[in-house]
């Protein structure tokens, strides 16, 4: 048993048409039972209850049994103070206020079928599942029913996504082209390096990057020095020296500090390497000036391909790390980095740019990432063991953020999915 299923009855209107009364025998008409709150505070905000007759507006708390609203010590939090019912599965103890005054409990456990128990019991304890609880059941799903909820799962990774851009826009007054910049870095970095590679952009000040971005040499030399790639032992050739020699000069007039720790090649694809990656972001900004007007204003995929189309310097043909000869290949973007690059930092900053300016870009977005091809991980592969193929990106994105947020966290009754199988014959 958890709150989550009194969420879930007390949302769904499983006690409509019930004659229902509190812990003290006065009867209970619900009128409205409020918004469901996922913060903290109350459970339900801004229900409206008759008890008794009389009708109060306020609020709603649900706890498995009355003490629990000590146990959290809701009687000392001027949050609690707009309580006007107490849901509860077992009532063991009279709850009060803060000013003293008693709040009415309605006690669930004598109002619940046992249809609906069995099928949470079902849904949680009946068996062992290798994936995500509802696995027997997913591919039986109504395909509009899922279709729907995933396109809202992945407006709400979206918002999720939001809150970093929307911060680093804050710090950064409001300079887009800097978001832009960072958001791109922590891509390039890749999931090992990114977390590092959004630090230092972060701390990097922009205007270094607008006066270096016209001359790739010196573009190269602030990128790879300012992350610490420039500490090569015994390296001889000329362009690192270069490099090693323009970052010098740089440290000393933009007063730069040296990193305190390095990216990682561990456990790297060669051409995922910092040091290829950092070679084609330098030569993406030699060639755009005004690179986020581009990307916000491109029409199509084709021409965000275009925009984002670039390769490493020459020497990198011959190269994956300074002062080591490798087979020559141009180092390119390959077209699913870009995809990444386009899930994970252009749609986002289209979305919030968008938000920004009043505009509602929501259908452009969708019909965007729609384009592009699903990722391939283990989520999604679970998600086709159990016969549900992943068609595009906007798919299985949506997939990641109902496996990360709702399937893995058990919050199926939070899940419009789980809801709906708990709502059958019940």
């Amino acid at each position: 048993m958890k709150e989550d299923l009194l969420h879930f009855i007390w949302r769904c209107d499983k006690l409509q048409g019930r004659p229902l009364t509190t812990s003290t025998s006065e009867h209970i008409v619900i009128k409205n039972p409020g918004t469901l709150n996922s913060y903290a505070g109350p459970d339900f905000f801004n229900a409206q209850i008759e008890v008794g007759g009389q009708l109060w507006a306020g609020n709603i708390e649900m706890h498995l049994k009355s003490s629990d609203w000590y146990v959290h010590h809701h009687e000392t939090d001027s949050n609690y103070n707009n309580v006007i019912l107490h849901v509860v599965w077992e009532d063991d103890i009279s709850v009060f206020r803060k000013d003293g005054t008693q709040i009415p409990t309605l006690e669930l456990k004598n109002y619940i079928s046992t249809t609906v128990l069995d099928k949470y019991q079902e849904l949680f304890q009946h068996f062992n599942p290798s994936f995500i609880n509802c696995e027997k059941d997913f591919a039986q799903l109504d395909s509009f029913l899922v279709n729907n909820f995933l396109e809202r799962l992945y407006i709400e990774r979206l918002e999720q996504k939001s809150k970093l851009i929307f911060e680093l826009l804050q710090k950064s007054d409001n300079d887009w082209e800097r978001v832009l910049f960072i958001m791109l870095m922590k891509n390039f970095g890749s999931r090992l390096n990114g977390d590092f590679f959004l630090q230092r952009a972060s701390q990097l000040g922009f205007s270094m990057v607008r006066k270096t971005s016209n001359d790739i040499h010196q573009m190269e030399s602030l990128l790879f020095g300012y992350l610490g790639l420039l500490s090569v032992e015994d390296c001889k050739d000329s362009y690192y020296i270069g490099l090693q020699k323009e970052y010098g000069f740089l440290s000393k007039k933009f007063k730069l500090d040296p990193p305190l720790s390095k990216p990682e090649f561990f456990g790297l694809r060669p051409m995922n390497f910092p040091t290829i990656r950092i070679s084609q972001l330098a030569n993406l900004y030699a060639r755009h000036q005004n690179l986020f007007a581009a990307l916000m204003e491109a029409k199509t995929l084709q021409d965000i391909y275009h925009i984002l189309k670039t390769e490493a310097s020459s020497y990198w043909e011959n190269h994956f790390t300074f002062g080591k000869v490798s087979k020559k290949s141009k180092k390119r973007l390959s077209k699913n980095f870009i995809n990444l690059l386009i899930i994970n930092a252009i749609i986002p900053l289209r979305f919030c740019y968008s938000q920004q300016r009043g505009v509602d870009a929501a259908s452009d977005l969708l019909f965007l990432i729609s384009q592009l091809s699903p990722e391939k991980n283990s989520i999604i592969k679970g998600f086709e063991n159990l016969g549900s193929k992943t068609e595009n990106a906007l798919e299985s994105q949506a997939k990641i953020q109902l496996y990360n947020n709702y399937c893995s966290k058990n919050k199926c009754l939070h899940c419009n999915l789980g809801a709906h199988l708990l709502n059958r014959n019940t």
